[in-house]
């Protein structure tokens, strides 16, 4: 074999595309490093590019939380998408069980049974839901679903040029995302509901903390809103 076959081979092993542990019975969870995110929005565009999303629609998007105010100001990158939870409230309000959780902790939307009611959107807390216009259903992120069957990682992932991305099993000990769990500080957002998100934050805690104004720059409505 030619080396340019050889490295056409190893490539994405090289870069991360595929899954790098897996148990017997997986647990798919997120981490962002918000360290790490350089706000290119390439996992807007790519998740936009792979899941074919509306233009004036987001299965993830890329806020801007700027704290402070100049010349003491400092600016975060937030990627949001659904969290996933493991007590999602978007599953008992579906008339029909067209959203459902998984067995390895994705929550999904079964299109043919979608009625496009609007519940699971208005009870979303994140806000991370919305009503395809050209389908006629709700629609989010089901972190690429498609891929992991392929033993690959969701889009976002592979194409997060900071790395600030990480996605695994959580219930596989030896998985980059069971290790940096158990050694990094993370966060979740908007604990207060229960909902005990699968999408963790390193960095989050500091982006938004309590002292000093913080501005956020939402994509997804195109205003400025202050907290």
């Amino acid at each position: 074999m030619s080396k340019y076959l050889k490295l056409q081979e190893e490539l994405p092993h090289i870069v991360g595309r595929y899954i790098d542990k897996k148990s017997a019975k997986p647990k798919w969870v997120m981490v962002v490093d918000l360290n790490r995110c350089v706000g290119c929005y390439a996992c807007q565009v790519s998740c936009k590019m792979e899941n074919g999303t509306p233009y004036e629609f987001f299965r993830t998007w890329v806020e801007v939380i700027e704290r402070g105010k100049y010349p003491y100001l400092r600016r975060v990158f937030l990627p949001r998408l659904c969290n996933h939870c493991e007590t999602p409230s978007c599953v008992p309000v579906c008339p029909v069980g067209a959203t459902y959780k998984r067995d390895d902790g994705i929550v999904v939307i079964d299109y043919d049974r979608c009625i496009g009611c609007g519940y699971c959107i208005q009870a979303c807390p994140y806000d991370a839901r919305f009503r395809n216009p050209y389908t006629g259903t709700a629609d989010k992120c089901d972190y690429c679903l498609h891929k992991i069957e392929e033993g690959e990682v969701p889009s976002c992932v592979i194409n997060c040029m900071g790395g600030a991305r990480i996605f695994g099993d959580i219930n596989h000990p030896e998985s980059i995302v069971s290790k940096m769990l158990a050694e990094k500080s993370v966060s979740v957002i908007k604990p207060e509901t229960g909902n005990s998100p699968s999408v963790y934050y390193i960095g989050y805690e500091e982006a938004v903390k309590a002292g000093a104004p913080v501005t956020v720059i939402n994509p997804k409505i195109g205003v400025v809103k202050e907290i």
